[in-house]
């Protein structure tokens, strides 16, 4: 169980290339990442990447229209069958061309692919199990260019196909005796966009120059009329074209002309060109890169190179609105089911946008690392994760929902190191422009600026336990510069190493530095007793990376040489040492010339980072692999293989031979500024229409390794992304003390008998997650305390590991926070006494309650002004209500004084009239 960690989640990274999708409901949007998918829900604020991945980028995906399934396809055209409710691959596919787009029909029932200058029509997999889950149907040819855009009618009777070659192309799903197919033209650039228009064939093509062209049907849907099957003819198959077609696929070959159909006794279906729109010219407008169309709503939507977007309403052509949501080309477009939810994606700056465009606001707003992510640091309860990057951003994502909620952009160049203080709210940041930052995690301000009394490039860093001293290497003068936290003053400049800088690490119980150079040697200064040099530690080769065990006693330092040494940090004695180099299988550069076993030998481990028992070590650098060692046996105990995507470069062991000439390796081409693949440079300044622009292929490394301090997960800073290993995100079926009457009917009848205890022990045996949670929140309130004291101490720390997970995301807060209150109280000293096997289980438990605590406390001081409020106006009207009431005494006893006169002068009036008398 301590090695079965799984890929959890793929952070860092939003959106690369592709098409965007939005669920059925509208609430969540489904972006290609790399040769990965991931999954937004913007209802939830949460974020999801499914454990499938392909062999290179994804270029393009299409969903079922329940939603159920996905294809998706590579570069090469590698296509996966997803199922989405499962997460699981279903099937396997190759369309050996690279796919241009894909589209389900309506119904579902079958689907179109367009590659080269060919549509085809699969038949969709249905609910029952089939032997090949692809069945090709018909073959389209028309267009002379590759196809670009594809789009259906309502009824699934006809799609249409827009191409390179400025032409669209109508075809019938079916053989329909008056539409086998139709060709549009009208347009001078290339189509990016041909959408039919609700319940009918009329027509709307968009095209790259910016022209927007509206096609009038003079049939409708109804007017379709079937071949019967004696007039339907034979399809003609050239010898060409047999050559293209793939071996076992069958079907027929439509094959449209340029001029229209022959006529027949049927009608044939006509379009003519209604009308014809052309969006604004000035600047990058006329380079229309993306647009999508909301049928029911009728609305366009239009994204171009200068990443500026308009809304118009369609037939008319009515903009709605024109706005800028990006500096960079807008690659896709995608809008909702409801029509109110727009998503944008930008490939160059691998931003994703979701805009509501009624109330003019961002739904969702998320921008990844557009360059190598550098470092990476969990804050001390896990629940946030920092990242720096050679973009010079500092980004911190919830650990959570994996979404990046902050970003600090006041660094100019790129970041090496980014930690922590031990508070939580505060991060530091080093970087290449010479500055160290602090930012504020209250405020969200850079709080902090450090800097060198002579510029410097600080290439690593680190902060001491009481987050009061921060120190930072720099790799040219090879000197260690220290500052205070509070005043930001420079305390000291530690000289002696003779080499650059590579790595800082704070002892986490003493104050002690520990420095590794690639001048061979580790050093130990004091921080209490004048920043001297307490110990050297000799090493085999340069030192890379060194970092402190959990409990202060143990150190690890890599080398360049490929080994994990281990040191005492008080006796400054080499406890053992670990010989990794053959482990990183180093895959071969395509412009490398020595053999992939060669080049492995000049490889090293470049991260080092303790598991939080401190039994086992996380190691990785220039490979694709990441391996964990266990430090007792000093064995590998398993790699993880962060990236199977081709599309890096040292992914493969032997380069093709198809790539090699007579004069050397087609990698060593430069392509130019045209389409080529991998990252796109370009000059320093230059922001847009830049043709000096240059692609590269990034190398797969791993740059940073950080372990959560929960020990449930650990991530890995890649150039695929942030990568998150976790062992909450698998079923890993592990019981123990297993025998035959453990069995889920024993433990309900436990439950029935009462029987608490036995039934919490059986239940941990057979480790079912939904049984223990079952068996837990059946036992009643009151009799928490009696059951915990009566638990065996083995089966303590395993009841307070699954209490602290259920706490994270049960709403049952009180009763889970009485579990864990009884279990620490009543076996406090027994886990006192194994604090280090336990700290993980511990600290999970603080970051459930401290989550559970930001949240209820934001409610309780919103709650809290409520009735203030409620009580000042209260007081406020029991004031106005006394001053009513004592107007309304005084009016009385005015009231009864009057009676008392009247009856007086009543009286006396009666006693006159008797003297009269």
């Amino acid at each position: 169980m301590k090695f079965a960690y799984r890929f959890s989640n793929l952070l860092g990274a939003v959106y690369r290339q592709g098409n965007l999708n939005f669920s059925q409901d509208g609430n969540a949007v489904i972006s290609p990442v790399g040769n990965r998918v991931s999954v937004f829900d913007l209802k939830n604020n949460t974020s999801e990447t499914l454990p499938v991945s392909t062999t290179k980028n994804i270029t393009c995906v299409g969903l079922s229209p329940d939603r159920h399934l996905a294809i998706v396809v590579d570069e090469d055209g590698a296509a996966l069958l997803v199922s989405l409710i499962t997460r699981a691959v279903l099937h396997h596919f190759h369309f050996h061309k690279p796919v241009n787009s894909i589209r389900f029909s309506p119904d579902g029932r079958k689907f179109v692919v367009t590659k080269e200058n060919v549509a085809l029509m699969y038949h969709a997999p249905g609910k029952q199990r089939e032997f090949n889950a692809f069945v090709l149907d018909k073959s389209y040819y028309g267009p002379y260019d590759e196809t670009t855009c594809i789009d259906w009618t309502d009824d699934s009777k006809c799609f249409v196909v827009g191409s390179k070659d400025m032409s669209t192309w109508v075809f019938g799903a079916e053989r329909w005796a008056n539409l086998i197919y139709y060709s549009l033209g009208g347009h001078k650039d290339v189509i990016v966009g041909c959408f039919f228009e609700k319940d009918s064939l009329d027509l709307y093509t968009v095209s790259q120059d910016g022209t927007l062209c509206v096609w009038e049907s003079d049939t409708e849907l109804d007017g379709l009329v079937l071949m019967k099957s004696r007039d339907k003819p034979k399809p003609s198959r050239p010898a060409e074209e047999e050559e293209e077609r793939l071996e076992g696929e069958e079907g027929e070959v439509i094959r449209g002309k340029a001029e229209a159909p022959k006529e027949k006794n049927t009608k044939n279906v006509r379009y003519k060109q209604r009308s014809k729109h052309f969006f604004n010219k000035e600047g990058d407008f006329n380079n229309l890169t993306a647009a999508a169309y909301h049928k029911p709503t009728h609305i366009l939507v239009t994204g171009f190179a200068s990443g500026i977007f308009h809304l118009h309403e369609l037939p008319e052509f009515n903009l709605i609105h024109s706005l800028s949501i990006s500096d960079q080309r807008i690659s896709s477009v995608a809008i909702n089911s409801s029509g109110d939810w727009i998503g944008f994606g930008c490939s160059g700056m691998g931003q994703l946008l979701v805009w509501e465009w009624q109330s003019e606001s961002y739904v969702f707003k998320q921008q990844g690392h557009f360059n190598n992510m550098a470092s990476l640091a969990y804050s001390p309860d896990g629940q946030y994760i920092a990242t720096g990057g050679d973009d010079g951003k500092v980004k911190v994502w919830n650990s959570n929902s994996g979404l990046c909620f902050v970003t600090f952009t006041e660094h100019t160049s790129s970041i090496t190191n980014v930690t922590f203080t031990s508070s939580g709210f505060v991060i530091v940041s080093a970087s290449l422009d010479g500055t160290v930052r602090a930012f504020d995690l209250h405020r969200y301000r850079n709080f902090r600026t450090f800097t060198s009394p002579r510029p410097a490039q600080f290439s690593s860093l680190a902060v001491d336990k009481s987050g009061e001293l921060v120190s930072a290497g720099a790799q040219d003068s090879f000197e260690i510069f220290l500052w205070s936290m509070q005043t930001g003053r420079l305390l000291e400049v530690l000289g002696g190493h003779e080499g650059p800088v590579s790595c800082l690490c704070f002892s986490p119980v003493q104050s002690i530095l520990a420095s590794a150079s690639w001048d061979r040697t580790v050093r130990l200064w004091d921080m209490l007793d004048s920043w001297q040099v307490k110990e050297t530690l000799s090493l085999t080769s340069d030192g890379l990376s060194v970092t402190y065990r959990p409990d202060g006693q143990e150190l690890a330092v890599a080398t360049l040489n490929g080994e994990i040494c281990f040191w005492n940090p008080h006796t400054a004695t080499q406890t053992g040492s670990v010989a990794g180099r053959h482990d990183l299988e180093m895959g071969r550069k395509e412009t490398d010339k020595i053999t992939a076993k060669q080049s492995a030998k000049g490889k090293s481990f470049t991260s080092l980072c303790y598991s939080a028992d401190g039994e086992s070590i996380l190691a990785g650098g220039q490979s694709k692999f990441v391996c964990i060692y266990n430090i007792k046996e000093q064995m590998l105990m398993k790699k993880f293989e962060i990236s199977c995507n081709l599309s890096f470069d040292a992914m493969e062991e032997f380069l093709d031979r198809r790539k090699m000439t007579e004069f050397g390796s087609l990698a060593l081409v430069d392509e130019g500024a045209g389409d080529g693949e991998g990252v796109n440079i370009s000059l320093p300044g230059v922001r847009k229409g830049d043709m000096s622009s240059r692609h590269f292929k990034p190398e797969i490394r791993v740059s940073s390794l950080r372990f959560s301090p929960t020990g449930r997960s650990w991530a890995a800073t890649t150039t695929e992304g942030l990568l998150v290993y976790s062992l909450d995100g698998s079923m890993v079926f592990d019981p123990y003390d297993l025998d035959l009457d453990v069995t889920p009917a024993s433990i309900r009848k436990q439950l029935r008998l009462q029987e608490w205890v036995s039934a919490i022990v059986l239940a941990f045996r057979l480790n079912e997650k939904a049984l223990k949670q079952e068996v837990l929140e059946t036992v009643p309130h009151e009799q928490i305390p009696v059951i915990c004291g009566s638990l065996p101490d083995i089966y303590v720390e395993k009841l307070l590991g699954f209490v602290a997970a259920s706490l994270e995301k049960s709403g049952h807060l009180q009763f889970y926070m009485t579990w864990a209150q009884s279990l620490l109280m009543l076996h406090g000293q027994n886990l006192k006494n194994r604090s280090g096997s336990i700290l993980p289980t511990l600290q999970s438990l603080q970051k459930s309650i401290q989550r559970h605590f930001d949240n209820l406390s934001k409610l309780c001081d919103f709650n809290m002004y409520n009735i203030r409020y409620a009580v000042a106006l209260s007081k406020q009207r029991g004031v106005k209500r006394a001053a009513e009431e004592d107007e309304g005494e005084e009016e009385e006893e005015e009231k009864d004084d009057d009676d008392g006169l009247s009856e007086e002068m009543s009286e006396a009036s009666i006693e006159d009239a008797e003297m009269v008398l």
